[in-house]
């Protein structure tokens, strides 16, 4: 969870945390969104195929200071990367079938860890998402391809 005094950059006049972005303004707050998030904090993020999830899952990372290519863990479900402040777990979960598949992942440990936890797919982790992660979801924006409705929050 982040800390208390450290809000997080839901975006600004957006009602309920609701907005329509561009590619490049979605970069953007996820850049803003990792140079703001502390850790221990596990990140939910969902959408459609082709949504933006791990373009958001990048920006994020460069933001909270991952160097080097950060790419979607599809077939090996996690990959671990080191940022400037501390840890980052990125999880793509679209190939798990049940929640009990977590447990093969080392979910429980992950979770718990004092790090950045981004899940892409994260509908499929059920109630084992932990309590106060943040939601983050992302949409097709109907009649608009170049644009995401990003709720978050």
């Amino acid at each position: 969870m982040a800390a208390p005094h450290q809000p997080l950059p839901i975006p600004p006049l957006a009602s309920r945390g609701r907005t329509a972005l561009t590619r490049e303004e979605l970069v953007a707050w996820g850049e803003r969104f990792g140079r703001a998030a502390r850790p221990p904090l596990v990140v939910a993020i969902s959408g459609d195929l082709g949504a933006g999830k791990t373009t958001l899952v990048q920006a994020i990372c460069r933001g909270y200071g991952v160097g080097g290519e950060v790419t979607s863990p599809t077939y090996a479900i996690v990959h671990e990367y080191v940022g400037a402040l501390g840890t980052v777990y990125h999880l793509d979960l679209y190939r798990l079938e049940r929640e009990d598949e977590l447990t093969n992942v080392g979910w429980d440990e992950i979770v718990n860890a004092h790090a950045l936890v981004l899940v892409e797919w994260a509908e499929r982790a059920g109630s084992r998402l932990p309590p106060g992660h943040v939601p983050v979801d992302l949409e097709y924006v109907p009649g608009d391809p170049t644009r995401r409705l990003l709720l978050a929050g």
